[in-house]
């Protein structure tokens, strides 16, 4: 129960990645609160962290592109909790598979405001409240931005952007006792496990170029990379940490 009594914001938290990481902050006691903008998913989430763990589980629906839905969040998790221990900035859209050339600005606009500024607001918003707690800050970016990966401008855009704003963040705010890091992740969600289904040819190809043969758990793996940095490895801070199973070699 490292996180027992602490509180967690975890945008994108209804399904997917961040939905893995809700149950691994749920298991180690954290008080949870997730945010995106369908409230149905939400909910969803909400009933199955109820029916499994026995726990409430609180959620915010919000665009968090917006600076208000931001200052929602914050203002909601406070007036329930009275505190803030840790942000994990894990939302984001893109037109993934468009050349660069092929973008519009509507098409750029979407990766930078669902991404960056979302992250950034929210950063903002809760910054009183981590400096009380001497709270953790994680985001998420892609080894798609390190490689300059085809097809992925926009969405690399944001990440890139949201590495750089980790890595001031982190020096900003590491006087005040905040850690802030990002995560590079290869996971499997219920969008690859479709993808798999209908293409295991190039599932197959994909998952050979990864030396650990499989992508990662969004608990067991990534969730628990988050528990850890949030605990024990608080000291880290200003990294960029690549959970791509070894396909994210670099020098």
């Amino acid at each position: 129960m490292r996180l027992k009594d602490k509180t967690a914001i975890v945008t994108g938290g209804g399904k997917g990645i961040g939905f893995g990481i809700v149950q691994a902050l749920v298991e180690e006691g954290a008080q949870v609160v997730i945010t995106g903008r369908t409230e149905e998913t939400l909910k969803k989430a909400q009933e199955k962290i109820k029916e499994k763990y026995d726990q409430e589980l609180f959620y915010v629906a919000g665009d968090g592109a917006k600076e208000e839905t931001a200052k929602k969040i914050v203002e909601e998790t406070i007036s329930k909790f009275g505190k803030i221990n840790l942000i994990v900035n894990n939302a984001q859209a893109s037109k993934s598979g468009l050349k660069l050339i092929e973008h519009s600005k509507e098409d750029f606009d979407l990766a930078i405001n669902s991404g960056l500024y979302s992250t950034f607001f929210l950063m903002k918003e809760a910054f009183p409240y981590l400096k009380e707690s001497k709270g953790t800050v994680i985001k998420f970016a892609s080894g798609a931005g390190i490689s300059g990966k085809d097809g992925q401008s926009s969405y690399v855009a944001a990440k890139e952007g949201i590495r750089g704003l980790s890595r001031v963040a982190a020096t900003e705010w590491g006087e005040f006792g905040i850690n802030v890091n990002v995560i590079c992740p290869l996971a499997m969600t219920e969008s690859l496990e479709a993808w798999k289904e209908e293409y295991p040819e190039l599932y197959e190809k994909t998952i050979q170029a990864v030396p650990m043969k499989r992508f990662a758990d969004p608990k067991e793996d990534i969730g628990k990379t988050i528990v850890f940095l949030a605990s024990d490895g608080h000291y880290i801070t200003g990294e960029t940490i690549s959970l791509q199973g070894g396909s994210g070699l670099r020098p």
